[in-house]
C-alpha cells in the first residue's frame, strides 16, 4: 500500500493536520520511542533529531528527507495521543514516554 498515509494531528488548537506516508511515521515513531526515557528529568526536545537521525538507517534518512521536520511532526502526534509528554514546567521542552511499552 504505496499510498497508505498516517494522520498526524497537532495539539495546536485550530492547526490542519499533515498527512505522512505510513512507513515514514512508523520508522520515526519507533526512534523517538527508543530514544525518549520513562522517568527522570526527560530528553531535551532539541536532542531529538540527532538522537532518531542515528537510530535510522542511512536508507531511511535517504528516502525520508528532512529528519527533523518528521521528528517534530510525528512527535506533536504523539503527544495527541499521549504516547509522550512534556516535562511540566521544564524549560526548555523536555519529554518523556507516557507509558512503557
Amino acid at each position: 500500500m504505496k499510498d497508505d498515509k498516517v494522520i498526524c494531528y497537532t495539539p495546536t488548537p485550530g492547526k490542519q493536520p499533515t498527512h505522512i506516508a505510513r512507513w515514514k511515521y512508523e520508522c520515526v515513531r519507533a526512534a523517538i520511542l527508543q530514544a525518549l526515557p520513562e522517568q527522570g528529568e526527560g530528553l531535551l526536545f532539541k536532542q531529538l533529531p540527532a538522537l532518531v537521525a542515528g537510530l535510522l538507517s542511512a536508507e531511511q534518512k535517504q528516502n525520508l528527507g528532512s529528519v527533523s521536520w518528521y521528528t517534530t511532526t510525528v512527535k506533536l502526534h504523539l503527544e495527541t495521543r499521549e504516547e509522550i509528554a512534556r516535562v511540566a514546567g521544564a524549560s526548555p521542552q523536555r519529554l518523556l514516554k507516557s507509558y512503557s511499552l
